[in-house]
């Protein structure tokens, strides 16, 4: 029976997982703190975001090595996804020149010399050509840290960019970097319509065609196995591996089995909403991204997730300690959704906007808390309210894409950890989409996709929508 290896490199762990793609069952599934970032105190202070990408690969060959041990079965191909944001310059032996700048970099936000930050600088140079871009470019996008780089005079000659997960591919296979759509669409600088990188829009900013790296189709093989990868992991040399793709695209294929009727909401340390559409439906505020079959993912990229809740856990922490000089050990997450469980509806009028870090369209936005009266500022509505917001939040999303012609759906599909350990959180969205919603019974959504991705390169599949249809299953 074939079985394919996905594996998805993300900002705080990397994992691998063993599919056999006749029965549709996960067999084997493995998880490592991605423990690469070298960022000093003082960079921190700056909003610098700097990681070790040859790390990466490290901790990412080592992971292969051990899933292979426990499984103990032959393996027929390698799907790789990952943080589809945030770039590594090559020089032209493949190595790393610097550190990897990670997707919450700020360096973008600088002041540049025209009196606008660079981010602003570089939009302002590209105006109308970004309207067939994914979005405006934002902070830690490869083409906004480029435009730093180079305005600066710090682009080395010769150098090419790579996204983390193609790094990854490139390490495996001893090969230079290429990249594919779903990557390179989170690069700000890429036409997603056209499938190309936008040359007059590079043009435009300064930036060189040559610092980028070539796009090849998803879901295809991009290379093979070193003999040195090979000796590492146990596995055979040859042994196909995938072209990388962006880990939202492998989330949707590794959670979605009806891509007509479904909406997807997944919910970790920020949330994001899906559908999945034949045609680049432009919507303000939210993303055009390519998909790993001909179409697009419609996506609002909700500021709103785990991140919001931590908020408030400061908040409670901070009173226990400021106040009552009391030190608070282990997470409150359970305690504050134990408290909002037993609050009513509606927070008794205490209404959260829990927007704490901006908005890709006001990225200066922040949270809002109102209707607070002498009685209702308690720990409780406080937990109520947020969650009640975000839910209105993805709501918003919904409804935006409902009015720019999406077709109705009538399935809630529910993925990442926010939404499975949280029964609460999953009525609060089921109650306000009004959908009954299905949570993806795999954990590691993303390095599914990309094992199904590598099913389809194999040519077990004619897509990832047959292969997610074939092997995803749900929890009621």
């Amino acid at each position: 029976m074939p079985h394919y290896i996905g594996i998805d490199v993300g900002t705080t762990s990397i994992t691998a997982l063993i599919l056999d793609a006749e029965s549709g069952c996960v067999i084997a599934s493995k998880s490592v703190a991605n423990d690469s970032e070298t960022t000093p105190r003082t960079g921190k202070e700056r909003g610098r975001s700097e990681w070790d990408v040859k790390s990466m690969a490290v901790r990412s060959t080592e992971l292969l090595s051990s899933i292979t041990e426990v499984s103990n079965t032959s393996i027929s191909g390698i799907g790789v996804t990952g943080q589809q944001h945030g770039m590594v310059l090559l020089d032209d032996k493949h190595n790393p020149i610097g550190p990897f700048i990670g997707w919450q970099d700020r360096r973008c936000l600088d002041p540049h010399q025209d009196g606008r930050t660079y981010l602003e600088s570089m939009i302002a140079r590209g105006g109308s050509n970004f309207a067939t871009s994914e979005y405006l470019p934002a902070r830690g996008y490869m083409g906004s840290t480029l435009f730093w780089l180079s305005q600066r005079g710090e682009l080395p000659r010769g150098a090419t960019a790579s996204f983390a997960p193609d790094y990854l591919v490139g390490s495996l296979c001893d090969q230079g970097p290429i990249t594919d759509p779903t990557n390179a669409a989170g690069s700000g600088v890429f036409n997603v319509i056209e499938g190309a990188w936008d040359s007059e829009l590079l043009h435009l900013i300064g930036l060189s065609r040559t610092c980028l790296p070539d796009v090849q189709p998803s879901c295809t093989w991009a290379g093979a196995l070193s003999k040195d990868t090979a000796t590492a992991t146990g596995l055979p040399e040859g042994l196909p591996v995938t072209n990388a793709c962006g880990d939202n695209q492998a989330s949707f294929a590794g959670s979605v089995s009806d891509y007509a009727q479904s909406v997807l909401v997944n919910i970790g340390t920020g949330g994001q909403i899906s559908v999945y559409s034949p045609d680049p439906i432009r919507i303000d505020g939210l993303l055009v991204r390519p998909y790993l079959k001909p179409g697009y993912l419609l996506v609002g990229a909700g500021m709103t997730g785990g991140r919001s809740y931590a908020v408030l856990e400061r908040f409670i922490e901070d009173v226990g300690q400021s106040v009552f000089g009391t030190e608070i050990s282990g997470s409150m997450y359970d305690v504050l959704t134990g408290l909002a469980e037993r609050t009513p509806p509606g927070a008794e009028g205490l209404v959260c906007e829990p927007i704490f870090t901006g908005s890709l369209a006001s990225p200066a936005r922040r949270g809002i808390l109102s209707g607070i009266s002498d009685a209702n500022l308690t720990a409780g509505n406080l937990a109520r309210a947020l969650l009640e917001g975000m839910v209105h939040q993805f709501l918003d999303m919904y409804g935006s894409m409902l009015s720019a012609g999406v077709t109705k759906r009538n399935l809630l599909v529910g993925a990442g950890n926010g939404l499975r350990k949280n029964e609460l959180l999953r009525a609060l969205f089921s109650s306000g989409f009004e959908m009954s919603m299905k949570v993806v019974r795999h954990e590691e959504e993303a390095a599914l996709g990309a094992a199904l991705s590598a099913a389809v390169a194999d040519g077990m599949f004619k897509d990832v929508e047959a292969a997610g249809l074939h092997c995803i299953n749900y929890t009621e």
